[in-house]
């Protein structure tokens, strides 16, 4: 059998760390001591490697040594490498945490930034708009413009369109048909 590699200061020749757990989930106060003496410094050492941050590091550290605390009665079989995995997962969520903090506050300093709702242009482009439309409308023959006004200002059905304007149903149709491609050419819009 192989004997396992450990690197870093060798292995203190105190009580055995899955032990220590075994008791700490039993509830043993001066074994979860004995764990945290043996485990804080590995602990905070993976927190710090990821952080980069001391405050953030402890805070990461304590919360995974509770969380050792909690949940001593499901541990690993290797007690070290479950802990120490404990606190990278802990210190990468904590990373992620802060970005996406970062990002919310960015999103929110821009929308802070966006301009408020501007009546006074919208009622000039409103006006400019309707302008343009009078104008694209006086293009028209009379009747594409009155079959136009008809059906859209007004909002008569085709059929109501041709009885109001004594033709063919046929003939209004044609009528708004290449009344409405002008106004599309003259007002510039693409399909």
């Amino acid at each position: 059998m192989r004997e396992a590699v450990h690197i870093g200061r060798k292995p203190s020749s105190g009580p055995d760390l899955q032990q220590l757990l075994h008791e700490v989930a039993l509830g043993d106060q001066e074994a979860f001591a004995a764990v945290y003496d043996a485990v804080a410094g590995s602990v905070l050492g993976v927190a710090r490697a990821v952080l980069r941050d001391q405050a953030q590091s402890e805070e990461v550290a304590q919360d995974v040594l509770v969380e050792v605390w909690r949940t001593a009665p499901r541990y690993r079989p290797d007690a070290l490498n479950w802990i120490l995995t404990l606190a990278h997962r802990r210190a990468v969520d904590r990373v992620r945490s802060v970005e996406a903090a970062a990002a919310r506050d960015t999103k929110a300093a821009l929308l802070e930034r966006t301009p408020e709702y501007d009546e006074v242009t919208e009622q000039v482009e409103t006006r400019l708009e309707q302008q343009q439309v009078r104008r694209c409308l006086r293009t028209l023959t009379e009747l594409q413009r009155q079959s136009v006004t008809l059906a859209y200002y007004r909002g008569l059905t085709y059929r109501e369109v041709a009885e109001a304007l004594a033709l063919p149903l046929g003939t209004v149709k044609t009528r708004l048909r290449d009344g409405l491609i002008r106004l599309r050419d003259c007002l510039g819009v693409t399909a």
